[in-house]
């Protein structure tokens, strides 16, 4: 494992860490406490030091067995938790300094730790980032030795160069990918200047860039790749990172006439973003114990060229960036 600094935090994080929303099951599937600590155990084999989660994952078990697990491992994995997507409905108005106060104090209990290492405002409306109140309330969690360091998780370029304009962010989570490539102009320039830390999350377009997906692939009714494909339940760019299905099958189908079989399109994708030195860490979700081994194997991986970059780059410039890039 090769490991990056996390911006203003100082953490030395491995360059892939671990995304828990469908840890201890795949999307829409029971959570399994057993399932969870194998993903975990083998996590931290493979060198993996940071792990992300959320109060709302699986109704608070994912952070609960995540809280678990680093409880016992203190000093060697780091814990990065977020709040707000627990308000119903999920509006600006419901961010207020007592609501944020309220939920960093539930996921410490929740995790059973005296201290969370990133609190990160969770994909907030975008007003949310107008409002310095509710930065200043995360200053005084700090203050109190609630959490160790604040960041946030945007949907939008926008909401990423709004929020790190407060000195206390010190990490940004947002979307990046092949067929997500905004970030890697101004944002990553800005982010950089200002050494805030970047977590990439949906690196794989939610499985879309694994290539393993056809026109006949189905998902289960409960999985938000079949429920939010336009956006119904969230945020549709958390969903194939908002590219219809049928375009985003097109676009891998050409991305696969380029690179070939061995080494799978996946780890390619996730080789892909940490080419960018920018980026802090990439955080794929993993439902079995396999999947860790196999993200893994992405840092192994030599850089691609400057000839593939440039293939990427043409193939989401036709067929990809008129759909999304001016969306997020």
């Amino acid at each position: 494992m090769n490991y990056r600094t996390l911006g203003k935090t100082g953490f030395s994080v491995s360059e892939i860490s671990l995304g828990t929303w469908q840890v201890g099951g795949v999307w829409g599937s029971a959570f399994s406490d057993s399932n969870a600590e194998r993903i975990l155990e083998t996590a931290f084999e493979q060198g993996i030091n940071f792990i992300d989660t959320a109060d709302v994952y699986s109704g608070g078990l994912s952070e609960k067995a995540v809280g678990t697990f680093v409880s016992r491992h203190r000093g060697e994995v780091r814990l990065a938790t977020k709040c707000g997507r627990r308000l119903d409905p999920h509006v600006a108005a419901g961010y207020t300094p007592e609501s944020v106060r309220r939920f960093v104090e539930d996921s410490l209990r929740n995790t059973g730790l005296e201290r969370l290492d990133l609190v990160q405002l969770h994909c907030p409306p975008t007003e949310v980032y107008y409002r310095p109140e509710i930065f200043e309330t995360l200053d005084r969690l700090r203050e109190e030795g609630k959490i160790a360091f604040a960041g946030v998780s945007v949907e939008k370029v926008e909401e990423g160069l709004k929020a790190i304009e407060y000195p206390n962010v010190a990490s940004v989570q947002i979307i990046f990918n092949m067929f997500r490539q905004r970030p890697s102009e101004l944002f990553f320039r800005e982010a950089r200047g200002r050494n805030v830390g970047i977590i990439v999350r949906v690196p794989l377009a939610s499985g879309m860039l694994t290539g393993k997906f056809t026109e006949k692939t189905t998902f289960g009714a409960d999985d938000h790749r079949a429920f939010n494909r336009n956006g119904e339940a969230f945020d549709k760019g958390e969903t194939f990172s908002g590219i219809p299905w049928e375009n985003g099958l097109r676009a891998v189908e050409r991305l696969r006439e380029v690179f070939p079989l061995e080494p799978p399109l996946a780890l390619t994708a996730l080789r892909w973003i940490l080419d960018y030195p920018e980026v802090s860490c990439v955080i794929p979700g993993a439902s079995r114990p396999d999947q860790v081994l196999s993200n893994c194997r992405a840092v192994d991986l030599a850089p691609l060229s400057e000839k593939e970059h440039q293939i990427v780059r043409r193939i989401y410039d036709v067929d990809i960036k008129p759909l999304v890039h001016h969306l997020w």
